[in-house]
């Protein structure tokens, strides 16, 4: 695997300039010092890192999930709540070998997991990172955790790499997503995406501690006035992911960043919209598994 681990790697390198590595497919020459559209440089850059015990409970066990937080991010959500990650204000750049380092620091400390917050535009380094990890003792799965917009050819290059997918689906019309998201082909990119995360790791494992091993993991979060289309991606979910698809359906959306410059999301959601959004997904199939 380790042979395999570094073709990839070259590849996904050779990705960067000019850089195709997400869906906006930018064209930065990022190996010459140019930032993609995404803020997203060389070198990683990453906002912190640690035991994070506020992730779904099969995500952290005893030890905590070892989360990495990576600056900037390929969507422009206007509602963002982790926005000074997203947008690089709060970023330091670390090299691919401090990166490996984080990850065996995360293990030492007893973390479950090494849980990627953002990684897309940093697939190439991040699998360099890991090949390094591992070579000095990382066996811990690997989370990918991301928005959901992904490229079809990239993910391929993470086939028996990651252990853990846990996208976000975020929208399930086009115009909402350029309105809220800058990118308007986000619900047919998100769909495709989570259909090959599911062909390569199934539905979500876990082991007899109740701790996630492998599979998939979907997340969504209930927008105010139904915007997100909670009731057709449920049902996309149940017909073409999987029936027992492990979903959490959150309740977290705050008018947070630019929010308040659009008042049908200048709120946070009331108890009938989660509630409706739950009937929903419990509608589209009674075997998911809701966190």
């Amino acid at each position: 695997m380790n042979h395999d681990l570094h073709d990839r790697i070259k590849r996904l390198k050779e990705r960067l300039s000019p850089c195709d590595i997400c869906p906006r497919e930018c064209g930065a020459d990022r190996l010459g010092g140019e930032t993609g559209q995404c803020g997203a440089g060389k070198e990683v850059a990453i906002s912190g890192y640690g035991p994070h015990f506020g992730e779904e409970r099969p995500l952290v066990g005893r030890g905590g999930s070892g989360t990495i937080f990576f600056a900037f991010c390929s969507l422009r959500c206007v509602f963002c709540q982790n926005y000074t990650t997203s947008r690089g204000r709060d970023a330091f750049e670390i090299s691919t070998s401090q990166l490996a380092d984080v990850m065996l620091r995360l293990q030492d400390r007893g973390c479950i997991n090494i849980n990627l917050v953002s990684p897309t535009h940093y697939t190439p380094q991040i699998l360099e990172a890991l090949y390094e990890a591992r070579s000095l003792g990382l066996n811990l799965p690997l989370v990918y955790n991301c928005s959901g917009y992904e490229k079809l050819d990239i993910l391929a290059e993470l086939d028996g790499v990651v252990d853990i997918y846990m996208p976000d689906i975020k929208y399930a019309d086009a115009e909402i997503a350029r309105g809220y998201s800058g990118v308007e082909d986000y619900p047919e990119v998100a769909r495709a995406a989570l259909q090959e995360m599911h062909r390569q790791v199934g539905d979500l494992q876990l082991n007899e501690n109740g701790e996630a091993v492998c599979g998939l993991l979907i997340r969504h979060l209930v927008m105010p006035g139904g915007l997100a289309g909670t009731a057709e991606l449920m049902e996309f979910i149940a017909r073409e992911i999987s029936p027992t698809s492990w979903i959490n359906v959150m309740d977290q959306y705050r008018p947070t960043y630019l929010a308040h410059r659009y008042p049908e999301i200048a709120r946070t959601i009331t108890r009938r919209e989660f509630e409706e959004a739950l009937h929903a997904t419990r509608q589209a199939s009674e075997g998911f598994h809701l966190l």
